[in-house]
């Protein structure tokens, strides 16, 4: 992926930064007070404690030492916890929330064999400062880690956090885990498990600076995707063992199996994906003709003879089946929060439908939403063919009759469409007081990009194909090869986009909840903004250097949104895009 350019006059997003397996620990020289005394010194003063914790950024100092005591243990591993209590101490001062740092250390050590594991972080302290950085800026992750401790030792593994997982990767590790057991049930609690897991590297890498924006949502989509195929191979398969395999016939009149397709939608289908983000699903399959056909089988292997059930009553059981395996909770947690809103008649449709019914349901009753919902559209699981089958026949519905003339009234009236939604959406942020805190949904937030994007395509994309990318990034860049906006607007859109979802990360990685507004609370607010990065030249300052920057982002956005949103006749951006409507056809 072709690496952001950056506007100079704009705030700078962090960027990853290398790792090496041999890369030395980090520096700890500090002017603050030396720590060993709370481990080692007998009769420490009060006074004595809030001295030395203090300037290490703890806002309750009694409890903080209280964590220390407990985590010490017998006289050995408080020893051994002395020797590292320097840099342990100076890695969470560094990290959002210091004292829930120490909370988390001390439920790790009951969970582990103390001496052991306290050995093993002296003699590996890049170790000891991945943990402290976990656990003071994400409880999510942290209870990972504590309710598996063996997972520390995995991410201390040489390619686990210093390499990007890949989707091939990650579909050879899944399989794997899957061959090793052979009920639907547990499949289905390996795939929970394998998810935990690989949240913990991606957010690791995160945190670390190792990974930027987009190849953070890269990662989480090519996971989500991985586990959603394996999830709906392991449903099939039941079903096909209890209700035979769902057939019709093709155009030469033979029988041949119908085959069923995911598509993601969204950030998913964009690639684009957040770490709490429901999963935006549709469910399509070949044919609405033909019935599922059983080959005799014996009733003394405990299989079901059953007679044949229509297609479509196999692909409604089969999505309904699906979508109970990804969002189940169990004792392993959830694959998925699964969102089936954007299918054909929303929340009254069917969930699964056949291609030619979704032929029919474009041709007479979709929407502008749903033309620029489909702009993201992308088969994730199941069949390829029928996935490129559904993409053939949604292209006309999202870009128009390409008979059509390109028409100012008929452009204007996409606008006032996609307006009249945000002007919904900022109704309903208004009414929470969000309207300047959600950075996905407020004024000058994530979705203003996206909707600028997603406009610009549907209007010119099918005389324009040059226009098309499924990322929001992917298509300002493509906005700026074709002369639709200056390098420079590129370059603060970006800025601004990557800024945005960097601070929706850092919301929904604390508790792994789908949250997009900042906090009100201002030591909330300083804590974000230390995840953000901000907290290297102190967390005085950190909390003012993130609002004055989150501004500027938002004000950037807004003004661009506005120009085409609110003040069409004179947009620049709208003029460029007719004018290379009319070049293109």
């Amino acid at each position: 992926m072709e690496a952001p350019q950056y506007n100079a006059a704009m705030p700078r997003p962090n960027k990853p930064r290398a790792v090496s397996r041999t890369t030395p620990a980090p520096s700890f020289e500090t002017s603050k007070p030396d720590p060993l005394p709370l481990l080692l010194a007998a009769g420490l003063e009060p006074g004595q404690a809030e001295g030395i914790l203090r300037p290490y950024g703890f806002r309750s100092v009694a409890e903080a030492d209280a964590n220390l005591q407990a985590m010490a243990g017998d006289p050995h591993t408080r020893r051994q916890l002395a020797e590292i209590l320097a840099p342990m101490l100076e890695a969470v001062s560094r990290t959002a929330d210091p004292d829930q740092a120490l909370n988390h250390w001390e439920r790790l050590l009951n969970e582990v064999n103390r001496s052991g594991f306290l050995d093993y972080v002296r003699q590996l302290p890049r170790m000891l400062d991945v943990l402290c950085t976990i656990f003071g800026n994400s409880d999510a992750l942290s209870f990972a880690l504590i309710r598996d401790p063996a997972l520390v030792y995995w991410l201390g593994e040489v390619s686990v956090l210093e390499k990007p997982s890949t989707r091939t990767g990650m579909e050879q590790e899944l399989e794997k885990s899957l061959r090793s057991v052979q009920s639907p049930e547990l499949k289905l609690e390996a795939l929970r498990r394998f998810r935990r897991r690989e949240m913990l590297r991606i957010g690791v890498r995160d945190l670390l600076r190792l990974s930027d924006v987009p190849a953070t949502t890269a990662a989480l989509s090519d996971a989500a995707a991985v586990l959603i195929d394996a999830a709906y191979r392991t449903v099939d398969t039941n079903l096909k063992v209890r209700y035979g395999t769902p057939m019709h016939k093709n155009r030469s009149g033979k029988w041949v199996e119908t085959r069923f397709v995911v598509i993601g939608m969204g950030k998913l289908g964009a690639g684009e994906l957040n770490y709490s983000s429901d999963v935006d699903l549709i469910y399509v399959y070949e044919s609405l003709n033909g019935e599922t056909r059983t080959a005799r089988r014996s009733t003394q292997a405990g299989l079901l003879t059953t007679s044949g059930i229509s297609n479509e009553e196999y692909f409604e059981m089969l999505s309904r089946d699906l979508t109970k395996a990804l969002t189940e909770q169990t004792k392993e947690g959830s694959v998925f929060r699964v969102d089936l809103r954007l299918r054909a008649e929303g929340t009254v449709g069917r969930l699964a439908r056949s291609l030619e019914d979704y032929d029919r349901y474009y041709k007479t009753r979709g929407q502008v939403w749903e033309r620029l919902a489909l702009l993201k559209s992308s088969p994730i699981a199941g069949s390829v063919e029928v996935g490129r089958a559904f993409m053939r026949i949604v292209h006309p519905f999202v870009f128009g009759d390409r008979r059509a003339k390109p028409d100012t009234a008929s452009a204007l009236k996409v606008i006032e469409d996609v307006r009249s939604v945000k002007d919904m959406i900022d109704a309903k942020m208004a009414g929470r007081g969000h309207e300047r805190r959600n950075v996905k949904l407020g004024v000058g937030g994530i979705r203003e990009i996206e909707f600028l994007v997603q406009t610009i395509q549907t209007l010119a994309g099918r005389a324009v194909p040059a226009l098309m990318d499924r990322s929001t990034l992917g298509g300002l860049k493509r906005f700026a090869a074709a002369k639709l906006i200056s390098p420079q607007e590129r370059d603060a859109l970006i800025a601004a986009y990557i800024f945005l979802r960097d601070v929706e990360h850092k919301l929904q990685m604390v508790l792994d909840l789908q949250t997009h507004a900042l906090p009100d609370e201002l030591d909330e607010l300083e804590r974000c903004a230390i995840r953000m990065g901000y907290g290297e030249s102190g967390r005085s300052t950190a909390r003012r250097r993130f609002a004055a920057d989150h501004d500027a982002h938002t004000a950037v956005v807004h003004e661009f949104f506005k120009s085409l949103f609110y003040e069409p006749g004179s947009s620049s951006l709208l003029k460029a895009t007719l004018r290379a409507i009319k070049g293109g056809r």
